[in-house]
């Protein structure tokens, strides 16, 4: 029966044919959750359950914790833009299975000139498409269209013509191209142009300045080697790899902390078995993981902490903080980071825990202290970098305990006597807590400051601001910038309080309770250059 003027079966196959273009790495417009908005999403891996099948998605510009499997029904097929990149450029090259549907998706590898346009294009979607139901013929070499070559195809033209010169039974036509940084070279010889292209998969060029620069990377060891390389970024995986996909993808789908269950935001390097269970239960005094309610209910028998371990340097009603040594507490450290790394994006994983220490705050009651957030720091840093990673656990999140945390470890940059900062760069809820802070720590100096006589206008520099709050001076300047404090005014910086601004800080004050007493704080700073670490 006909549907809308197509068939039943016309309609069934343009949806399988759709469905068949979806592969890892495409994009294509997919449906949120809950919302009738239709982002464009990449597709990260792709899995089948008891016959359905389900791709995984991360929506472009969007956080990866949005990040969701998704079925069939939610994907919109018809703009599809193909996967690239340089290893999926290898992948489309040494695949014959076609990735989309239609014209866009010749059978035969292009010619030199068609994969002359970027040599980060897949290789499928630079050929023009061939007449229905005629083969494609090369065209005669005095009518061919001279191109320019670059990048990978130099080396091929340069092989054509040093092959021509010893063929001087054959005839072929070479035009050469000359510009400012470089000279192409090209020839009709259409069978060795189909096994260069064909060998291209394996023999890759690359040119810097002229054929000079030309340089063959031809050892595969080499290849596998840079791309498996340990990187000095957040990341776990190198981008493009296998490892990279499954880096990206959540792999946990529930934990249980106490009384609190919490789904996940992003990966984490858990056990295999466990990362297949449906729930990983965490003891919350030592982190300690298990599978099973069983399991931790036989380890709470054994387990004898009812608060982290280290020493506890200041409580305030049910608030405590505990410092915790990488080095002593090592198994607790890396419990800590495991259980951070589900929530933290950027987050570099370190079994090494030794040369940080962890400031880890909780609630206290009857029942024990229970771990509301934490952030570390290096014992011995260059560049005075008091925080390197921080966390609010989600159940107590918008609750002003972000900026308690901010705010301690401020407090211990006062009690050593020097500015600090946080590892940069900032998550984009770290960024948002911090500069939150930074505008309050600083109106509220900005606001104590007292004239030394009536007539005179109050005056203070940005050295006092750092002094008074221990902000690094980079970050008060930032701060004021972005508030647009700072006026340049008859040969002198001045700071203009606006009313929105005063009324924005007088609610902030009148809304946040929670705040560092120093008097509770019980800590003596360590000079760890002359300690073993």
């Amino acid at each position: 029966m006909p549907i809308g003027g197509v068939k039943m079966d016309d309609a069934l196959s343009i949806i399988s044919d759709g469905l068949s273009a979806v592969t890892e790495g495409c994009k294509l417009p997919v449906r949120m959750k809950n919302t009738e908005d239709w982002p464009k999403a990449e597709v990260i891996s792709i899995r089948q359950i008891k016959g359905v099948l389900q791709y995984y998605v991360h929506y472009v510009d969007y956080n990866k914790r949005l990040d969701e499997w998704v079925t069939e029904d939610r994907l919109d097929t018809r703009k599809i833009e193909p996967p690239t990149g340089k290893d999926n450029d290898k992948s489309h090259a040494n695949t014959t299975t076609a990735t989309t549907t239609g014209l866009n998706t010749p059978k035969n590898p292009p010619t030199t000139a068609a994969s002359t346009n970027n040599k980060a294009t897949p290789v499928s979607t630079s050929v023009a498409p061939p007449s229905s139901g005629v083969a494609s013929r090369p065209p005669s070499p005095g009518l061919e269209e001279s191109p320019i070559v670059t990048g990978t195809t130099v080396l091929q033209a340069a092989l054509q013509k040093k092959t021509a010169r010893k063929r001087k039974s054959q005839s072929s036509t070479e035009t050469l191209v000359t510009d400012d940084s470089s000279s192409s070279l090209s020839t009709a010889n259409n069978s060795l142009s189909a096994s260069l292209t064909s060998a291209n998969s394996s023999l890759s060029a690359s040119l810097s300045g002229g054929l000079s620069d030309v340089t063959l990377n031809i050892d595969n060891k080499k290849e596998v080697e840079k791309t498996t390389a340990p990187r000095l970024t957040g990341s776990l995986a190198a981008p493009g790899t296998h490892d990279d996909a499954i880096t990206r993808m959540k792999n946990v789908e529930l934990i249980e902390l106490g009384r609190h269950r919490i789904k996940p935001w992003y990966f984490a390097p858990y056990p295999v078995e466990l990362v297949s269970l449906p729930c990983i239960y965490i003891c919350e005094f030592c982190l300690k993981y298990v599978k099973s309610r069983v399991c931790l209910g036989r380890h709470l028998t054994k387990c004898n902490l009812k608060h982290p371990p280290g020493n506890e340097i200041y409580r305030k009603n049910s608030i405590s903080f505990f410092e915790i040594d990488g080095r002593k507490n090592k198994m607790y450290a890396q419990n800590l980071c495991l259980l951070a790394k589900l929530f933290l994006d950027h987050k570099t994983l370190y079994y090494d825990t030794d040369p940080f220490l962890f400031y880890v705050m909780c609630e206290t009651d009857n029942k024990g202290c229970h771990i509301v957030g934490y952030f570390s720091k290096e014992k011995e840093s260059s560049e005075d970098y008091n925080v390197a990673c921080i966390l609010v656990m989600p159940p107590y999140q918008r609750k002003s305990y972000g900026k308690l945390l901010i705010e301690f470890s401020y407090e211990l940059s006062k009690f050593e006597g020097k500015t600090g900062s946080p590892e940069k760069p900032l998550s984009d809820l770290g960024l948002l807590s911090y500069r939150s802070y930074w505008t309050y720590a600083i109106l509220q100096v900005i606001l104590q400051t007292k004239a030394k006589e009536e007539d005179e206008v109050p005056q203070i520099t940005i050295n006092d601001i750092c002094e008074m709050t221990s902000i690094k001076k980079e970050d008060v300047i930032s701060t004021l910038q972005s508030m647009n404090l700072i006026n340049y005014y008859k040969g002198q910086y001045i700071i203009c309080l606006q009313k929105d601004l005063l009324d924005k800080y007088q609610k902030e004050q009148s809304r946040r309770t929670l705040r560092i007493d120093s008097r509770c704080l019980h800590w003596t700073p360590k000079d760890w250059s002359k300690r073993s670490k």
